[in-house]
């Protein structure tokens, strides 16, 4: 009897002990291990999907410049840029097959179209990721703050890949700019994949707009395009047009898909923006955005887009992705008075379908177009539109449907 009662209380004391220990040496972790500097319990995983020239590299620069991010803008350019010849069919798996492995933080697959060196500073456009110039990547941004690109670039172009997984590691959400997606079937794999918590952000924006700021980086776009028109013989003065129709499609595909009976994996994973209405109410767009990824507005952040959408800056410049302040109302409608109407006829003719969708008004004429008062951007309404197969014996109002 007494050895019995001798164990139970022998037990009892260890039990005791251990726990104490466990309490001291948790205290002791978080001590000299914060929170906030461990890897996160889950992430979220965010694919920002757009056009050119429709205001992503804004919206990205949301992203990226918050704390929580790691983002990176278009890592699919290395894909279409070593394989450009590969049909767009293939190059949509290619870049699936990459951002499948960035999201969760390997970079193994990006070697492969980089230089020897495998630097962080040959990923396009690196030095407008946030996450990619703050530790541990980089000493000069401390986290919180805003990074400065042109800083980046000259103080953070000599780290490896390394640099950029333990960034990556560090941070809750993982965010993807892409504008070389133009229907969701080739992101399912990634949508179905339970390691991963894929949310996107579907980004629009008026084709007549659009439209002027293609023509002004149009040098910059002649290989995309090619790709985007599979390479066929098309005259060099319908380039555009042609190029803004295949846009206008992938448009209403993605939201047709998203919206009209989405697969099960696919439901409230889907948001569409479109860049009128972030220009008109900044800050409560963004902050909608950042509901939808769980993420919360700093105050730093809104001074930062407030005056990044409220600067005097007419929009004029022609680098393709240039971030400045400027009046980003005056910019969203600058089409209006620079593009002839004959150009704006032509544009509505073939995205007519996705303007309806969308809600882009059209306009009958050139007195319409410079009415800067009579407002183009209508209420969204409850779907409507359907998609319709390409058909040799289709009515004329199909054919117009399916622009």
């Amino acid at each position: 009897m007494f050895r019995c009662r001798a164990n139970i209380g022998t037990l009892i004391l260890l039990f005791a002990l251990q726990g104490a220990t466990v309490v001291f040496l948790s205290g002791w972790y978080y001590q000299i291990t914060p929170c906030a500097s461990g890897p996160p319990a889950s992430k979220v995983h965010v694919l920002l999907l757009s056009s050119w020239r429709s205001g992503s590299s804004f919206l990205g620069q949301v992203f990226s410049q918050h704390p929580s991010v790691f983002y990176l803008m278009e890592p699919g350019w290395h894909v279409w840029s070593k394989l450009h010849s590969v049909q767009l069919r293939m190059l949509r798996a290619h870049v699936r097959d990459l951002f499948h492995g960035l999201l969760r933080c390997d970079f193994s697959g990006l070697e492969a179209y980089l230089s020897e060196t495998h630097n962080v500073s040959n990923v396009f456009m690196w030095s407008h990721s946030r996450a990619l110039c703050s530790p541990p990547a980089c000493g000069l941004t401390p986290r919180g703050l805003l990074s400065n690109q042109s800083e980046c670039d000259r103080r953070c172009d000599a780290i490896g890949l390394q640099g950029a997984h333990n960034a990556c590691a560090l941070h809750s959400h993982v965010v993807l700019k892409a504008v070389r997606f133009f229907e969701l079937e080739s992101l399912y794999p990634l949508l179905r994949d339970p390691a991963l918590d894929v949310r996107i952000v579907h980004l629009v924006r008026d084709p007549r707009a659009v439209t002027r700021s293609r023509e002004q980086s149009s040098n910059s776009l002649t290989a995309d395009s090619e790709i985007l028109l599979e390479h066929r013989s098309v005259p060099a003065a319908e380039v555009q047009v042609q190029a803004m129709q295949e846009i206008c499609r992938s448009h209403v595909r993605i939201n047709e898909r998203a919206v009209r009976k989405p697969p099960p994996f696919l439901a409230g994973r889907y948001k569409m923006v479109r860049f009128e209405d972030m220009v008109r109410d900044p800050l409560g767009e963004v902050n909608a955005i950042y509901r939808f990824a769980g993420l919360q507005m700093t105050t730093r952040l809104a001074d930062w887009i407030y005056r990044v959408t409220h600067g005097k800056g007419t929009g004029s410049r022609k680098e393709a992705f240039y971030i400045t302040s400027r009046d980003a109302k005056d910019v969203s409608q600058a089409w209006r008075t620079a593009l002839p109407f004959s150009t704006v006829r032509r544009v509505q003719d073939v995205c007519k379908g996705a303007m309806s969708l969308l809600g882009y008004r059209t306009v009958s004429s050139e007195a319409e177009q410079k009415r800067l008062d009579l407002d183009l951007l209508l209420p969204l309404q409850p779907y409507k539109f359907t998609w319709l197969p390409a058909q040799k014996d289709a009515p004329d109002q199909n054919k117009t449907a399916r622009n």
